[in-house]
């Protein structure tokens, strides 16, 4: 997860959004904390775009779709990828269960091989997937992700893993919230991660730390404001939101280098930072 991104898939916000009607309609059943601007969201998701200029990496954009609402902007959680192909979630949110077939469909036309999919009263959310090394995966069990569509990943992933780790997720502001193990962890480096510790269970803390982990931990106030969801574009080389300058600082006191996006629009409003905006597919 911290290996140079060649292939990067996106949802542009012009495509997940479609138009402010449709913001309008959808942002607090799908509670948002707050309605996002159309325009704005599409401007600074430029801007997000623009971050990943510096790098050498493909970019593709995953094409709307009329099955899946304002959340499909966060492309991570529809899918886990292995190695050798991906494996399509099930929503724990009600209202994105369109998203995984609307990703898998533009997956295969890529050539991008379904190696299986989580079904019946399996839950999974690409969110809550870290993968410690490429044999090791750690899965937060809560409310988006449940021991059943754990069971059926590591049924799936088979010999291509040593271990899938269940990590316990705390209930924190309800099942209605969106809660991730992505929202506690990001590996920024092969021995370095951000973490919020207050809400990690401590066995899995750990066990982190047995693994030669230095945890950068993200400030209480800046817990909401995405400090904890960083994307390793490189190791030592990670995008994070703009809100969270604290967080930042600690970041760049650890060796890393950091950039910012304009967050409010596409990742304050919706709970989705940049770790959930993005989906590598293939890292090298």
């Amino acid at each position: 997860m911290v290996a140079p991104i060649r292939r990067l898939l996106l949802h542009h916000a012009r495509d997940a959004f479609r138009d402010q009607t449709t913001v309008d309609r959808e942002w607090k059943p799908l509670r948002y904390t707050g309605r996002p601007d159309f325009e704005q969201a599409v401007a600074d998701y430029e801007a997000f775009v623009a971050c990943f200029r510096p790098f050498e990496v493909e970019i593709l954009f995953l094409p709307p779709d009329e099955a899946t609402t304002l959340d499909a902007l966060y492309v991570r959680d529809a899918a886990v990828l292995a190695h050798d192909g991906a494996i399509l979630g099930n929503m724990g949110k009600d209202a994105r269960r369109g998203e995984p077939a609307a990703l898998g469909a533009y997956l295969k036309r890529l050539g991008v091989p379904i190696l299986g999919t989580v079904t019946g009263t399996g839950r999974l959310e690409g969110g809550d997937v870290v993968w410690l090394d490429e044999r090791t995966l750690a899965v937060g069990q809560g409310y988006r992700t449940n021991a059943e569509g754990i069971r059926q990943l590591a049924a799936i992933l088979g010999d291509r893993v040593d271990a899938v780790i269940p990590v316990p997720l705390p209930h924190w502001n309800g099942p209605a919230d969106v809660l991730h193990l992505m929202s506690l962890l990001s590996p920024v480096d092969h021995d370095r991660a951000v973490v919020y510790a207050r809400l990690l269970p401590v066995p899995f803390r750990e066990r982190l730390l047995e693994r030669g982990l230095r945890l950068i931990e993200v400030p209480d106030d800046e817990f909401d404001a995405l400090g904890c969801n960083v994307l390793a574009v490189a190791p030592r080389r990670a995008l994070m939101a703009d809100s969270a300058p604290k967080t930042r600082a600690l970041l760049e006191k650890a060796g890393i280098a950091v950039q910012t996006y304009p967050a409010a629009e596409i990742s304050g409003k919706g709970q989705g930072g940049p770790t959930c905006l993005t989906q590598p597919l293939w890292r090298a």
